[in-house]
């Protein structure tokens, strides 16, 4: 199977990548940087040259897989967002979708048969206590309008390609996200709950949402949205409790809301907004969790050492 991918590069674009050569798949990466593609996973990969933003997807390319996974986008935690940073945001997942979604519905001949499109949990908004599944309602703010945007885009796509649109939460690893920002603060003993600490967290281990992303590649039933989270989220008290627990030290050091939101500005919403977002689809489509629960989750990443770079040959036995 002939598996295009972009973002390949990216934190969980990495996973994905290795998940796709363990099951004998072949990768092909649409990059900005086919060199950089090559130095991360090793020069028999292949990557081919594409701008996102500017430009088509190589229909050459195209027409030569089976399926497409989607995962490009400007990081939404990399800056403070200024006006500049949010457009950045919003275009490079807007324009990037459209570009590719365009290049498929032109193609002549074959095409791919499932698009994989990234979304996020971001969609729902700030929502409390409320439970939310695939069909809850889009929820306000800026996250949500950019998720609104770039999943309507995703829907572009002709109907004879099997769409999959999976709303990533809050996802947990050693070599990115949330947790590699968090991981050093805890280990000195200066963790602890933000804000009220009973905001919810829709977390997901990272080999979890790669494992997904490969369980609806392969699973016909799997269509339209799916919430890629585990199916236990819990309070940002219990997240800290959970990951002090793992690094063994206390984490009773309460950061207080509003020195969030002067150290963050806008972005404060990703750590003081709660959403508590089930994944109905995949458990209903038989997808089976490596961590359903925050504690076991925790406890391996606080034992992974971080590998940035991806070895073909252990990828591949």
């Amino acid at each position: 199977m002939r598996v295009i991918i972009t973002g390949a590069t990216g934190f969980i674009g990495k996973y994905v990548v290795q998940g796709l050569l363990k099951e004998g798949a072949t990768p092909i990466i649409l990059t900005r940087s086919p060199q950089t593609a090559q130095k991360v996973f090793g020069s028999q990969i292949e990557a081919h040259a594409w701008n996102p933003e500017r430009e088509p997807a190589p229909s050459e390319v195209l027409s030569s897989a089976d399926a497409v996974i989607h995962l490009a986008g400007e990081g939404i935690a990399n800056k403070r967002w200024s006006e500049k940073q949010k457009k950045k945001i919003l275009e490079s997942r807007v324009l990037g979708t459209r570009h590719l979604v365009s290049a498929l519905n032109t193609l002549k001949g074959k095409k791919p048969s499932v698009l994989i499109s990234a979304s996020a949990i971001g969609f729902y908004g700030n929502r409390g206590n409320d439970l939310l599944t695939e069909s809850s309602l889009l929820g306000n703010g800026f996250l949500s309008d950019v998720c609104s945007a770039w999943e309507d885009e995703a829907k572009k796509i002709d109907s004879s390609i099997r769409l999959v649109i999976p709303r990533i939460g809050i996802v947990l690893g050693r070599e990115g996200g949330a947790l590699a920002k968090l991981f050093p603060l805890f280990k000195l003993g200066g963790g602890g709950p933000v804000g009220s600490g009973n905001q919810y967290m829709s977390w997901i281990h990272v080999k979890d949402v790669a494992g997904m992303i490969l369980f609806a590649l392969k699973n016909k039933e799997v269509k339209g949205v799916m919430n890629a989270v585990a199916p236990h989220p819990v309070t940002n008290k219990e997240f800290s409790q959970a990951l002090g627990k793992a690094v063994h030290r206390p984490a009773f050091m309460p950061a207080p809301a509003i020195a969030i939101k002067l150290a963050m500005g806008e972005l404060s919403c990703l750590v003081l907004h709660s959403q508590k977002v089930l994944p109905e689809v995949a458990q209903k489509a038989g997808y089976k969790f490596q961590f359903e629960q925050i504690q076991g989750a925790l406890d391996d990443l606080a034992n992974h050492k971080p590998n940035r770079k991806i070895s073909m040959a252990s990828a591949t036995h």
